[in-house]
């Protein structure tokens, strides 16, 4: 044990954090501003991956184009379920909660018909497939990439709910939709943007996901229990989740160091479970009751 090897478990710490945060942010975005527990999330995630694939091979679009693309392809997805479906369940969560499951089995399966069950895979830039180095420091360079989108998405999300009018109207209806109403604000409207945007995240994560793993119709169910996770140790909140994903991105990968990867994972699930027996509202409470 040395200090490189130390400071190396750090680094990927940040790495699996940024994964964990930008598989959590379309679900963050969908449950903290319409309460909507999305079970087809890891559905989502699917098929951003299978949008880029089909970009790829089908037309032969470059890898940096197909991640925006997703994200338009997911989001009219989440659109169409949202005027399909959600809008129907508001303030119903079991019924969301199956119906939304019942999507996710819905989309598995129609993926799993018209691609079948054969792995598929995403071609990137070959600088990307290399490996950054510095010094005792060593990190895949296309996990920089992610690092960096996600931070990114964090950004852009920061300044849409605290620096735009779409975003007054968004926290206004979360705290009171009756009393966002009589100022003549849209909730219909607002909850079906936020659908549609948190599923375009969702569109993204699965593009980037495509890469670090074989694409195929399960593979958002390998993401979609720490997306939930991140969302409830953070409250259902940008700034929880964001808080969420980096701790638990750092001590899973130093557990993983001193340990294993799969002990390291055990100790995390207990932890967090020690948590919410505490502190069942999250890192961060919301600011005010959902009506």
């Amino acid at each position: 044990m040395d200090f490189g090897s130390i400071l190396n478990a750090l680094i990927l710490g940040v790495s699996i954090a940024s994964i964990w945060l930008i598989a959590a942010l379309g679900l963050t975005i969908i449950y903290g501003a319409a309460g909507v527990i999305n079970m087809a999330h890891g559905e989502l995630i699917m098929l951003g991956a299978y949008s880029s694939y089909m970009l790829q091979y089908y037309l032969g679009v470059p890898y940096l184009l197909c991640i925006p693309a997703s994200f338009v392809i997911v989001a009219l997805v989440g659109l169409i379920l949202e005027r399909g479906l959600i809008q129907y369940l508001y303030n119903r969560p079991l019924d969301t909660l199956l119906a939304t499951y019942g999507v996710s089995l819905v989309l598995m399966q129609g993926v799993r018909l018209i691609f079948g069950s054969d792995p598929k895979y995403l071609a990137v830039p070959e600088i990307f497939s290399s490996n950054l180095s510095l010094g005792f420091l060593s990190i895949s360079t296309f996990r920089v990439i992610v690092l960096l989108v996600t931070a990114l998405l964090v950004l852009a999300l920061w300044l849409l709910f605290y620096k735009t009018r779409f975003g007054v109207q968004v926290r206004a209806v979360m705290q009171n939709k009756e009393m966002a109403a009589s100022f003549g604000i849209n909730s219909s409207r607002v909850y079906m943007l936020t659908f549609a945007l948190g599923a375009g995240l969702a569109g993204v994560a699965g593009s980037l996901f495509g890469v670090l793993n074989i694409v195929l119709p399960t593979m958002g169910a390998s993401y979609v229990v720490q997306a939930f996770l991140m969302v409830v140790v953070g409250g259902g909140s940008l700034a929880g989740s964001v808080v969420a994903s980096g701790v638990t991105g750092e001590m899973q990968s130093v557990f993983a160091f001193f340990t294993n990867d799969t002990f390291a994972r055990f100790l995390i699930f207990v932890l967090i479970v020690v948590f919410l027996r505490f502190r069942p509202q999250g890192l961060f409470a919301k600011a005010g009751t959902r009506r």
